[in-house]
């Protein structure tokens, strides 16, 4: 069985959503602002006889229908770096501002990580964390390419992650996207499908389960963390967010995405979810000839003060009863 076919129910057009992900996927680039300007690079581009179309609702994106992005001297030369649209989400998410302290949990080969790093003006600390030592190397060329000088490498299992090589307590903001089944992108790899099992479904949820609970250990009361992945599979989305909402001092908070999106299911198969998950984003490829793609925002609580209160709260219910 095409495994696409499990989410069927959740579309809102069975054969549109199909038929969109047995196409191929635009070869698409972002502007690296720590070098250039989109306008530059446009007139770059244009200079080079390299054909573009532009993102309407991100002037930083290009489509490039007729090349590879890394065939031009823009992108030799770090203005442009080659990034799938929904790629750009989470980092929007983040919206980390320069000066803050922000963690990238599973970073390689590192996209997100410079994106982040353009949008706080290289100013501030981008921890790119990846426990893959062979995918960091594609890491720290891209971050070397781009010109990034915020980003510091670590090398960890995320789900263990040691804040003790860095000179601060906690982080702002983190940023999750986890490794996971990758049925999102299937129009550029549409092995993914042909590879993809319930098992794989199942033991990567457990990864991502211990990534997303350590992410908000590691971040600070009132932080944020943004949990992302490339699967339409509710295993590995809404109940890893059910998990994480009942285990560590976090609650979800809605944002604003610059596509079309559908909120975050209630209910899957038998098991219900926190009506909070409304508050998360679902990208179909269908809606925005794209990607599939999961983003939702957490905001880190104080779990010792909410404990404090809610043990106050029982006492005074005691003492009137």
């Amino acid at each position: 069985m095409n495994p696409l076919e499990r989410y069927v129910p959740l579309v809102d057009d069975e054969e549109a959503f199909l038929a969109a992900c047995d196409r191929s996927l635009p070869s698409v680039v972002r502007v690296n602002t720590i070098k250039a300007t989109p306008d530059r690079v446009r007139r770059a581009l244009r200079e080079e006889d390299v054909t573009f179309d532009p993102v309407d609702w991100h002037e930083g994106l290009l489509r490039l229908p007729d090349g590879s992005p890394g065939t031009n001297w823009p992108y030799v030369h770090g203005w442009i770096h080659g990034q799938e649209e929904v790629s750009t989400l989470p980092a929007l998410a983040l919206e980390a501002e320069p000066g803050d302290r922000v963690l990238d949990a599973c970073a390689a080969p590192g996209s997100k990580t410079t994106q982040i790093a353009a949008d706080m003006d290289d100013r501030g600390t981008v921890v790119a964390n990846d426990n893959n030592l062979g995918r960091l190397s594609a890491l720290r060329h891209n971050a070397e390419r781009l010109g990034t000088t915020s980003v510091a490498v670590s090398n960890q299992d995320a789900r263990n992650l040691s804040l003790s090589p860095f000179p601060f307590e906690a982080f702002d903001h983190a940023l999750v996207d986890v490794p996971c089944s990758c049925e999102g992108t299937c129009r550029k790899n549409p092995d993914v499908l042909d590879e993809w099992t319930f098992e794989h479904v199942e033991a990567i949820a457990g990864v991502q389960k211990g990534i997303a609970a350590r992410a908000v250990q590691a971040t600070r009361p009132g932080g944020t963390v943004v949990y992302s992945t490339c699967t339409f599979a509710p295993e590995e989305n809404e109940a890893v967010l059910q998990h994480v909402l009942e285990t560590e001092p976090c609650e979800l908070v809605e944002f604003d995405l610059p596509i079309r999106t559908e909120p975050g299911i209630t209910e899957w198969e038998g098991e219900r979810f926190d009506d909070a998950m409304e508050k998360a984003h679902r990208v179909y490829p269908h809606h925005n000839d794209t990607g599939g793609f999961f983003c939702a925002k957490l905001r880190v609580t104080d779990g010792e003060r909410e404990a404090n209160e809610n043990s106050k709260r029982r006492s005074e219910e005691v003492t009137a009863t």
